[in-house]
């Protein structure tokens, strides 16, 4: 089979994939894919999405080395700091696989690359009435799904999100469906008011916030957001920790509200179910619902920049050079009619 592109004619049995080539600094890479065998399908990606706080880390070489295994994607190749293929946000249609899969629209876990060949197990269909580019915030509604389902909000809790980024505005915009007897969005940041007002809750700068909450939820990846989410703890309440800091230090006042309050901070990191559901529940199952969740427009909100695949080496240093926007989605050449 040959598939034609912008430029050239393009050989499925190879694939171009961005790789982090040094700090800083990435390039796109030709490589050979294998054919698919029994239970395997070839993807041809149609958009892959950047996670700007994770993947900023992995472009400028930051993973701690103490946790560089654990932090490896699924389909990762090479090691921090690198050369590394990396990424988590893929949406493609499988062109050869099982008959049941063949024509479908998938979310994969995989880097940024316009081919790629993996068990069919490993797909999530993503449902005919959510379109292909929504669909790569699929990884990211499952972190936030992971979160509730750590932190089992009830009937007429009071819930603060703190960090009003990708992660945080996500989780927002799934708890909104809650009966909580309040959901504020607090963000250093005037301008995620209007986030908040899209989402239909209260907005809140960190001096206003209201406290005595249930659960708070911190995402903002700041050591002030995380001792922010201490004192708007309740009393024996938890804090469900969302960041990943990276090399980032942390210096948090154990001596005021952790102790006094006897509060618990949680981590929620998205590689196993969260325990309250992991007997019943697998990461599959977890990702099929965050692809469901995606019928909502308003996910779109968090789609804000996009490139195309051949840019995408240089539009990236651009984009972590400056702070701001949510999902960037890179779009890839599509066969001619």
């Amino acid at each position: 089979m040959t598939i034609s592109q912008d430029q050239g004619e393009h050989r499925p049995d190879t694939a171009q994939a961005y790789w982090v080539t040094e700090s800083g600094h990435g390039e796109l890479r030709r490589e050979a894919i294998e054919a698919p065998q029994d239970g395997e399908a070839l993807v041809r990606t149609l958009y892959s999405g950047v996670s700007r706080g994770t993947e900023r880390v992995v472009h400028e070489g930051r993973v701690p080395e103490r946790v560089a295994d654990l932090m490896h994607a699924p389909h990762q190749e090479g090691d921090f700091p690198g050369p590394v293929k990396y990424g988590y946000l893929n949406v493609g249609v499988v062109e050869q696989g099982p008959e049941e899969w063949l024509g479908k629209t998938v979310f994969a876990l995989h880097p940024h690359q316009d081919y790629f060949v993996l068990p069919a197990s490993q797909l999530t269909a993503i449902p005919e009435d959510v379109p292909a580019r929504r669909a790569v915030l699929t990884g990211i509604v499952e972190v936030a799904i992971n979160a509730i389902w750590e932190a089992g909000p009830r009937l007429g809790d009071r819930v603060a999100v703190i960090g009003g980024g990708l992660v945080g505005g996500v989780l927002a915009t799934l708890l909104r469906k809650y009966p909580l007897d309040r959901l504020e969005l607090v963000d250093a940041d005037p301008g995620k008011e209007e986030l908040a007002r899209k989402l239909g809750i209260r907005f809140a700068a960190p001096t206003e916030a209201m406290d005595d909450c249930d659960i708070v939820f911190h995402c903002s990846a700041s050591n002030e957001g995380l001792k922010l989410s201490l004192q708007l703890a309740g009393d024996d309440s938890d804090v469900i920790e969302l960041s990943w800091f990276a090399d980032k230090e942390v210096t948090l006042p154990l001596g005021e509200d952790f102790h006094a309050r006897r509060l618990n901070i949680r981590s929620s990191q998205v590689g196993a179910v969260a325990l309250p559901r992991r007997h019943r529940r697998t990461n599959g199952q977890r990702l099929h619902e965050a692809a469901n969740q995606l019928r909502d427009p308003l996910f779109d909100t968090f789609i804000t920049s996009e490139c195309t695949f051949q840019n995408l080496p240089s539009t990236l240093v651009k984009l972590f050079e400056r702070p701001g926007g949510f999902c960037h989605v890179v779009a890839y050449p599509q066969p001619e009619e």
